[in-house]
């Protein structure tokens, strides 16, 4: 019998910006994705520092000297929520921008909304 596969969901600009990325890193990101999908987890995903009670998962990727990021959640109904795939860009070391950090929160933000979870 074949395991059901969550749906994903795109917040925002998520997939618009995923599908700019080169290939090599959206396939990383796409096999990820997948094995959320079907209940696993991928071995380059991290829970995101900051978001533990949110299971934020990061997966990073350096491609051709320049790092890529997409981060998700599988913590609300029976979705993927792809909160938000980005270059980084800042050169002060391997933090997450803040602007970026503000993306993600205000999508997780979005997110529960749409499940209508309590804050």
């Amino acid at each position: 019998m074949a395991k059901t596969e969550k749906d994903v969901v795109w917040m925002g600009s998520s997939l618009k910006d995923l599908r700019g990325f080169p290939d090599e890193v959206k396939q990383v990101f796409g096999t990820a994705i997948y094995y959320a999908q079907r209940g696993g987890k991928h071995p380059q995903a991290t829970p995101m520092k900051g978001h533990k009670g949110a299971g934020v998962l990061e997966i990073i990727e350096d491609h051709d000297r320049e790092t890529y990021r997409c981060m998700y959640t599988v913590r609300y109904g029976n979705k993927i929520y792809v909160l938000h795939a980005f270059q980084k860009k800042s050169k002060k070391g391997i933090a997450t921008p803040q602007a970026d950090i503000d993306v993600i929160n205000s999508r997780l933000t979005d997110v529960k909304r749409l499940e209508g979870v309590k804050s």
